[in-house]
């Protein structure tokens, strides 16, 4: 098979994976999903001699980086805005929060929200993604035991977030190893 045709195939194979690794990233914005994983085919395209034989996880190496990009440009595009003196109000974007609209389970993303981004991603990448340490190691650009070390340590530090956020839970019946849900 040729290059071209190995691409193709990765892009037929890994797109959707690739979507929605992007918009868990960017809580679902569209059209700015569709820019970031526009551009990792891109960079995959011409860096197609580079394809892996199981190119899944280096495509997430690829969003990861594309990601970061977009980031960087989102926020300076906002800081820009800011300076300009608009608002999301100005644009009818408002989010109502209050304590009856918590959906089940908003806790844990609560936790994971104060987890730094390096720890939210390697626990995204193992729940989210359904990757092994070896695929995770890829993604991250390290070898598998410093993956196995950073996942074991993201794990533990998510665990303390969450029993601070529910000290309940902490001090009672924990959901834990004990009862098969750690």
């Amino acid at each position: 098979m040729s290059n071209d045709e190995i691409f193709a195939a990765a892009y037929r194979e890994h797109y959707w994976a690739v979507s929605r690794y992007v918009a868990r990233r960017l809580d679902g914005r569209m059209s700015e999903v569709e820019e970031v994983v526009a551009e990792v085919f891109t960079v995959a395209w011409r860096r197609r001699d580079d394809l892996p034989a199981t190119p899944l996880p280096w495509l997430y190496g690829v969003a990861r980086n594309c990601l970061a990009n977009a980031v960087r440009g989102y926020g300076r595009r906002r800081r820009l805005v800011d300076r300009l003196g608009n608002d999301d109000a100005a644009h009818g974007r408002h989010i109502e929060a209050g304590p009856d609209a918590e959906s089940p389970g908003a806790w844990v993303h609560e936790a994971l929200a104060r987890l730094s981004p390096a720890d939210q991603e390697v626990l995204r990448l193992t729940a989210w993604e359904e990757l092994g340490v070896d695929e995770v190691a890829v993604v991250l650009g390290c070898g598998r035991r410093a993956a196995a070390m950073r996942l074991h340590r993201a794990r533990r530090r998510l665990r303390a977030e969450i029993d601070r956020l529910c000290p309940t839970t902490a001090a009672g019946a924990t959901p834990s190893k004990e009862h098969g849900h750690g």
